[in-house]
């Protein structure tokens, strides 16, 4: 009897464990995806250069908060979509790049990150980007638009691009999909049922007719450098180039010659 008691022991330990991991995964996968900073209303950006704090109304009603860089007669503008960590008190320095090279610059904040408001839905999301595409737009109805995605806003980049014209997209260490990420990570659990959130950018990317450039590092920890190239392979309808960044992990590519030399050919 003891003999039988231990293996339905073990048995039992394993599938407790196996439906804590299930559970754990399903009631914290937005803590997994997301790691936003809030700053409160009152919060003072400072950055060089001219730019605006704008609102936009979400259809729920949240007010969702962005940056708008100026420049007087722009090249183009860049709407960009950034990483799933902090927020436009970090994030808005990404403009000045670009606004060194001429281009004005639309950065947004998530809902819950920074001063933007509202609930995490992945439809929601696709809405507000949407929205900042709008937004653009009035300010800059005969500019050329450029989608730009880093990480995270690379699916929302590549939805906007699939749904509004812009002159080309840029994905900056994309995924092929969050389930897939989810995948590699938790290969021993049911994830496709635990996961709320899909983020399926292999999906849009062949309704984009602008150019598409994707810049990725090879030794990147965060997405792999190969999901990155299976998203670049699977696009089939329009001109595309791949940009290898030798060395480059996820948060530190503008550091890499090949990147620099990606972005002066992009945006000079």
């Amino acid at each position: 009897m003891k003999k039988i008691k231990k293996p339905l022991i073990a048995i039992f330990i394993i599938a407790n464990l196996y439906a804590i991991l299930c559970g754990g995964l399903y009631f914290f996968q937005d803590n997994l995806i997301f790691h936003p900073q809030q700053l409160p209303q009152e919060y003072d950006f400072n950055f060089e250069g001219d730019y605006n704090e704008v609102w936009i109304d979400a259809t729920d009603r949240a007010r969702l908060n962005g940056l708008h860089f100026t420049v007087p007669n722009p090249k183009g503008v860049v709407l960009y979509y950034h990483g799933n960590s902090g927020s436009l008190a970090q994030w808005g320095q990404i403009a000045q790049s670009f606004v060194q090279k001429g281009y004005a610059v639309l950065v947004m904040d998530y809902r819950q990150y920074g001063k933007s408001g509202g609930a995490l839905t992945e439809a929601a999301l696709y809405d507000d980007s949407l929205r900042w595409y709008a937004f653009a737009k009035a300010q800059y109805p005969t500019t050329p638009i450029t989608s730009y995605g880093r990480s995270l806003g690379t699916t929302f980049a590549t939805y906007v691009a699939s749904k509004k014209e812009v002159s080309k997209l840029v994905l900056e260490t994309p995924f092929y999909s969050i389930l897939d990420e989810a995948k590699s990570r938790f290969s021993i659990l049911p994830v496709e049922k635990l996961l709320n959130y899909r983020l399926p950018t292999y999906s849009f990317i062949n309704e984009v007719k602008a150019p598409i450039t994707i810049i990725h590092g090879t030794e990147d920890s965060v997405v792999a450098y190969e999901h990155g190239k299976a998203l670049y392979d699977s696009i089939t309808t329009t001109t595309k180039t791949f940009v290898t960044v030798a060395s480059g992990d996820h948060n530190n590519l503008n550091e890499f010659e090949a990147y620099q030399k990606a972005i002066d050919a992009l945006f000079e």
